[in-house]
């Protein structure tokens, strides 16, 4: 058959596609923009109808599809999210209904592919992918990460082909032989807002800017702080991209022309990610572009691959820093609050890179200045030991911890503190 046969076939309404799943069975979603809108609506009328029941749901970092179908609360008896990573819509259920109605697996993104290759047995796995060339080769677009790994180890695939996902190059192809099931949607993606800053974070933005050398290869996690330290590094030259999540402030030092990816020792001339967010302008520049590298986060986000790049500098933020150095990036007011990420990843990836460097950074405050976030002892896990922290940055300066002894280090995190905190912090 040809691969317009193979289409014709497989393609079906987002009904008979969702009864292709069975209840008591473990499936995994696409996350963020890889969310397939019509086969989640699909599968919640089914909940509805009674069709589907004890279904364990597994994913990283939901958004507004997700949320108003298989995750709304009054559905949680009969579905059971298995959560990598908290996002807004699963904050709002704990603080709407407790933590009882979400399952949080706690575990390193990079390490997100094994749990579907191993411990998890997926009956299914459901996705927006890219529509179909004419050779039969879908993308998973802006949204690879576990997608493509998660894709293959399942028993069904079921994609929703949507033109607004765009077609990313890199090891991001799937062939229609591949696919159990089809359906046609045509949502528009999610498009993330434009960042907030505050004179803190331009004050932070400012210190990091300036730790960046020409030539570095950079990873930005998610936030507003990245956007801001990118904003300021339009005049560097010859900077590379190795990074988690792809977004709009990086596209902008590709088009200035402040990125060539040409001293990178792995994918050089090209930049590399596992997923990316924006907004629309940002997707359809994304779409076709030959520079642009889409892989696995077993890959991207390998410390090991990492550290093959020199000069690696990787800056992410955190909420909670503690006297030693410890991080807590992902517990909050005694609840989950997003999750571990890709943070340790790209941390033990930039430090053991030739030249490299890892920043994290953070307001010296929160709740309007009532609270430090430099403290005696975290009130969550640790994200990032104290043994693996390099560089913590505040509006008020930054410090190296490596090498330092631990009243070294506090003394250092106390001068990064708010004034207002520093002599209780000094007495704890």
């Amino acid at each position: 058959m040809t691969p317009e046969q193979l289409y014709a076939a497989k393609r079906m309404s987002p009904q008979q596609a969702a009864a292709l799943v069975s209840s008591g069975t473990d499936i995994a979603m696409g996350m963020a923009t890889a969310e397939p809108p019509a086969l989640l609506a699909a599968l919640a009328e089914r909940v509805d109808a009674g069709a589907l029941d004890t279904l364990n749901l597994w994913y990283f970092h939901s958004l507004l599809h997700a949320g108003a179908t298989l995750l709304r609360p009054d559905r949680l008896n009969r579905v059971r999210p298995h959560c990598m990573f908290m996002s807004g819509v699963e904050r709002q259920i704990v603080k709407d209904h407790g933590e009882g109605l979400i399952e949080f697996v706690p575990v390193a993104f990079s390490e997100s592919p094994r749990l579907f290759t191993g411990q998890v047995k997926l009956d299914a796995f459901i996705s927006t992918v890219s529509p179909m060339d004419r050779h039969g080769w879908f993308t998973f677009g802006a949204s690879n990460d576990y997608s493509s790994v998660a894709a293959r180890a399942a028993r069904q695939l079921i994609v929703e082909v949507n033109p607004a996902m765009p077609r990313v190059y890199g090891d991001s192809l799937l062939h229609i032989s591949e696919v159990t099931a089809l359906v046609e949607g045509n949502t528009p993606l999610f498009e993330a807002p434009d960042p907030v800053l505050e004179p803190e974070d331009e004050a932070i933005a400012a210190i990091i800017a300036d730790m960046i050398p020409d030539g570095a290869c950079l990873q930005m996690g998610i936030g507003n702080l990245p956007s801001a330290v990118c904003a300021r590094l339009t005049g560097r030259r010859d900077l590379g991209i190795h990074t988690e999540l792809f977004t709009p402030a990086l596209a902008g030092l590709v088009q200035c022309g402040a990125v060539s990816n040409r001293f990178k020792a792995t994918y050089p001339g090209r930049t590399v990610f596992t997923f990316a967010m924006g907004d629309r302008a940002f997707y359809d520049w994304l779409d076709d572009h030959p520079a642009m590298h889409a892989a696995p986060v077993n890959i991207v986000n390998d410390p090991r691959h990492i550290a093959k790049n020199p000069g690696v500098v990787s800056v992410n933020a955190t909420l909670q820093v503690d006297l030693s150095g410890a991080c807590n990036s992902e517990h909050m007011l005694g609840h989950q609050y997003s999750g571990a990420g890709g943070q340790l990843d790209f941390v033990r990836g930039a430090n053991a890179s030739k030249g490299g460097m890892s920043i994290i950074a953070c307001r010296s405050t929160a709740a309007d200045g009532r609270v430090s976030r430099i403290v005696p002892r975290l009130d969550g896990p640790v994200t990032t030991p104290r043994n693996d922290v390099r560089f913590i940055v505040t509006e008020y300066g930054v410090a190296d911890m490596r090498g330092k002894t631990l009243r070294q280090r506090a003394e250092a995190l106390i001068a990064l503190a708010h004034p207002a905190f520093r002599e209780e912090l000094a007495q704890a």
